[in-house]
């Protein structure tokens, strides 16, 4: 639920709100709404509207669209902008989000950020830490891979996209990453998300490889729960019985988060198809979807890579995508562009 103020309404009628909230056993957080100021509640049943409606201040009580309620499109109408350096997801444009799946050495690294870079990327991708299914896989460089993003960014100027594996390693992610990765392995982590929601940094939140769209947002609220609205999601895939591809991108959830959520989306086709041919197509129809951002897998030399190579981009095929997406956008009418 949701409590609109009226715009003048004085600090003490917002006080006022909030005691009557937390007297009813309900957790209450101040938020913005449309430029006017409005309490969120939290913590338990919806509580009947009249216990607020009459209250001095109080301009309209809005029942959220769903169970999440500061993630609900009702608290910002306008949607959330999540800046992150100078980039900003969500303000209209579809940013590109590239590099490769895992840091493996700093020629490698080097030289696909600056690749990347001059095709039209906005923030540089690469795992330090790498959840994998097998014990026996490359789980990453750890810490030489932070300090080689950090070098990446120093000399590219591309904000830092990276995981955060469990809550040992947020303490180092923390300190490299200007978007902290929540991987799909640990979207129901809710002492991972509340620690790194903590942290204060801009959060992307990999949808569950089973979840609903009900249980993704719930995961997200577990992040504004804790103060901090700078969230992304991000669908990534779902595992169904299909196996032309390693998950089903359900491109669906795309326009049913706009709906329901104020928070922008990215779409990762590289994970969901697994493949680098099936990656574009995907990509055009994420960007006619209406994904605020793409998040693409490119390695100079894939066939060597230590990390889903099968689904890489060469940096001359990433470089000829952007150039589609860019034409693909202008052919949209809704003014939204591929963020240069």
């Amino acid at each position: 639920m949701i409590i609109l103020m009226r715009s003048a309404s004085p600090g003490e009628d917002l006080d006022r709100v909030v005691r009557e909230a937390e007297a009813a056993g309900l957790r209450a957080q101040v938020v913005e709404a449309s430029g006017r100021p409005a309490v969120a509640l939290s913590g338990g049943e919806p509580p009947d509207p009249a216990r607020f409606e009459s209250l001095p201040g109080v301009a309209q009580v809005v029942a959220s669209s769903g169970p999440w309620r500061l993630a609900a499109r009702e608290t910002r109408p306008e949607g959330t902008v999540v800046r992150v350096g100078d980039v900003a997801l969500g303000g209209g444009d579809c940013v590109v989000i590239a590099g490769p799946c895992a840091v493996e050495s700093e020629t490698q690294l080097l030289t696909t950020a600056h690749l990347v870079k001059q095709a039209g990327a906005r923030l540089l991708r690469g795992g330090a830490f790498k959840p994998r299914t097998s014990p026996y896989s490359f789980e990453g460089l750890g810490l030489p891979a932070l300090r080689l993003l950090a070098r990446a960014r120093q000399e590219t100027g591309l904000p830092i996209v990276t995981e955060a594996l469990d809550e040992a390693s947020l303490g180092q992610v923390e300190e490299v990453a200007d978007l902290i990765q929540i991987g799909t392995r640990n979207m129901h982590n809710a002492g991972l998300l509340r620690s790194a929601a903590r942290t204060g940094k801009p959060i992307l939140l990999k949808r569950g490889m089973a979840a609903t769209l009900e249980e993704f947002l719930m995961a997200a609220e577990y992040v504004l729960a804790e103060g901090n609205r700078n969230v992304v999601l991000c669908e990534r895939g779902i595992r169904t019985f299909s196996r032309h591809s390693r998950y089903t991108l359900d491109l669906s959830i795309v326009p049913a988060v706009h709906e329901a959520t104020h928070l922008p989306i990215v779409v990762d086709p590289s994970h969901a198809t697994g493949r680098r041919d099936r990656v574009p197509p995907m990509a055009r129809a994420a960007l006619a979807a209406g994904a605020d951002g793409l998040l693409l897998e490119v390695h100079p030399t894939p066939e060597r890579s230590r990390s889903d190579g099968p689904q890489a981009l060469l940096p001359a095929q990433f470089a000829a995508l952007v150039q589609e997406l860019r034409a693909l956008s202008a052919t949209l009418d809704r003014g939204r562009e591929v963020a240069r």
